[in-house]
């Protein structure tokens, strides 16, 4: 949505923050660098996966994330979800990747996501039951997916 722009350049921004420390730009050249990558990744996203669900994560009913999700008739696929650095470790993000697989269980659809190889999230869809099933051309990229019935770990049974 349009008023969640702002929120939303900001959530992105997080993600660049610390590659952009090492660059020696100003102030004004990392905003529009971020703002030119954001925009561009937000049309990526919205222009393949014009059917996916882009939400505003909220906890205490203020603004602290995002998750952007695609569904169809075989998988869950997780586009995005990133927490802002000061909510992280929190639970916030589990319970939505959690959330999203009690919807893949009800289902009977796997999930599936990219997470980067160096990225510290990968130990957590690890510890949810995520597994590696391919790892993308770039090299960098790995293509994660949970099996409803065959990971479905001891939280997911009780819901």
């Amino acid at each position: 949505m349009p008023e969640d722009e702002a929120f939303l350049l900001e959530v992105y921004a997080s993600t660049r923050a610390a590659e952009l420390a090492l660059v020696p730009w100003s102030d004004e050249q990392r905003a529009a660098f971020v703002r030119m990558q954001f925009q561009a990744q937000d049309s990526h996203y919205r222009q393949r996966y014009p059917d996916a669900d882009f939400q505003v994560i909220l906890f205490d009913n203020n603004p602290v994330g995002r998750i952007y999700v695609f569904r169809d008739e075989q998988k869950l696929r997780i586009l995005d979800i990133t927490v802002l650095p000061v909510h992280r470790n929190a639970g916030i993000g589990t319970a939505e990747i959690e959330r999203v697989m009690a919807e893949g269980a009800g289902s009977g659809k796997a999930v599936q996501i990219y997470v980067e190889n160096f990225n510290p999230s990968l130990h957590l869809f690890e510890r949810l039951g995520f597994a590696k099933i391919a790892e993308a051309e770039d090299g960098f990229n790995l293509l994660l997916e949970w099996q409803p019935q065959a990971n479905q770990p001891d939280s997911m049974a009780a819901q």
